[in-house]
This record gives C-alpha cells, sequence and structure tokens, in this order.
C-alpha cells in the first residue's frame, strides 16, 4: 500500500502553500505523488462542494452538513484515493476526515461518536498515515483570508469568531490525543520552517518503508 497524507488546521493555515510544495519534493524523490481536496476532487464530489460553501445556503443545518461532507468523502475515497493507495502511490489530500471531527464535533457541537460512526462507514478502512496540522491563531488565519481572493470567502469560512476558535480548539485536541499521527507545526513561522518540518517528519516514513500507522 502507498502512503496518505492529509493537511488541515484552521482557516487561513496555508494548506493550499505548504502541500503542492510537498508534492514537489516527493516528486523529486521519485514518488509517484496524488494531490487532492476536501469537499471535492471528484465530479460528483465537486457538485456538492458548491451546495456546502455557497454562501447564500446560510439555512443549512449541522446533520445536513455532515451528511453532505460524508458523500462527498466516500465518493474521493472510492474513486481516487483507495485505488491510487494501492499503486503503492502517495496521497496528499487538503482536509479530510478529521475535518469533520473539527468543525461539525467541535464547532457545530455534534455528538463526535456519532460524527465517527458517519466518517468510518464513509472511508472504510482508509485512515492517513501522517495528518499535519498548520496551526495558527483564528484571527491572524481569518486575516489572511480576507487578503485573499473575495471567491474563497465560503459560507464556512463567513461563521462566527467563536465557531472557529472552537474548530482550532478541537484540531488540537485531536492532535493530542494520536501524536503518532499528528505533526502540529506554527503556520507563523516562514513558510520554508514549516516545510523543513514536515519533509523531515515524511523522510522518516519514506526511509522506514512502512507508515508509522500501519
Amino acid at each position: 500500500m502507498g502512503l496518505f497524507i492529509t493537511f488541515e488546521g484552521p482557516e487561513g493555515g496555508g494548506k493550499t502553500t505548504q502541500l503542492p510544495l510537498l508534492a514537489a519534493w516527493l516528486r523529486e524523490q521519485g514518488c509517484d505523488v496524488l494531490t487532492t481536496r476536501e469537499p471535492g476532487g471528484t465530479r460528483i464530489g465537486d457538485a456538492v462542494r458548491a451546495v456546502l460553501l455557497e454562501p447564500t445556503h446560510t439555512e443549512m443545518r449541522a446533520q445536513t452538513e455532515i451528511l453532505l461532507f460524508s458523500a462527498a468523502r466516500a465518493q474521493l475515497v472510492g474513486e481516487v484515493i483507495q485505488p491510487h493507495l494501492a499503486r503503492s502511490g502517495v496521497v496528499l489530500c487538503d482536509r479530510f476526515a478529521d475535518s469533520t471531527l473539527a468543525y461539525q464535533g467541535y464547532g457545530r457541537g455534534l455528538a463526535l461518536d456519532v460524527l465517527r460512526q458517519i466518517t468510518d462507514f464513509a472511508i472504510g478502512p482508509v485512515r492517513p498515515d501522517l495528518t499535519v496540522c498548520l496551526d495558527l491563531p483564528v484571527l491572524e488565519g481569518l486575516r489572511r483570508k480576507r487578503g485573499g481572493a473575495a471567491a474563497e470567502w465560503n459560507r464556512m469560512e463567513r461563521e462566527e469568531l467563536a465557531f472557529h476558535e472552537a474548530v482550532r480548539r478541537g484540531y488540537l485536541a485531536l492532535a493530542a490525543a494520536e501524536p503518532q499521527r499528528w505533526l502540529v507545526v506554527d503556520a507563523r513561522q516562514p513558510v520554508e520552517v514549516g516545510q523543513a518540518r514536515i519533509r523531515e517528519r515524511v523522510a522518516g516514513l519514506l526511509a522506514a518503508g512502512l507508515p508509522a500507522g500501519r
């Protein structure tokens, strides 16, 4: 089997910067790398993404949200992630199942045990071998987002500050509970410093020849 690495963290952490840098480095090492994102990554998933992130869908219930995210995730796993891992490839994914626990669990207040059951049904046996959490204070992250393209300011990003603070606390709690899988990187550092930490951890997995979590 291949290597599955996910990128998580509060808004504005720099996932869209760090993930491509890691992908380029891995390709230099001779790895067969596939990059994808959630929600989306497939034709069906992209259609679900449009519904989920549409800013005008303010009436969406938390239960609807989790089921839509899970539907897109199930399609991505079956159509894209699992086949590439089966070919011994490396998959880098911008957000995955931990986002559900952080956003819909800690952020929305849905029961974590229920979310885990729904997620397990959606993803089957697929689990990340490494999850990189790009962490930074919420206000700083949101300021970064506001400085970006207006089109990226979606329904989730427009939530109140208290929601985003709860999401960040959730990520840090998840990382503390599973330190062997998580790598928390201070996203306030220069990009190259964070990337060096990520590459060091990934290099260890590659050198071992077997993902740490398996």
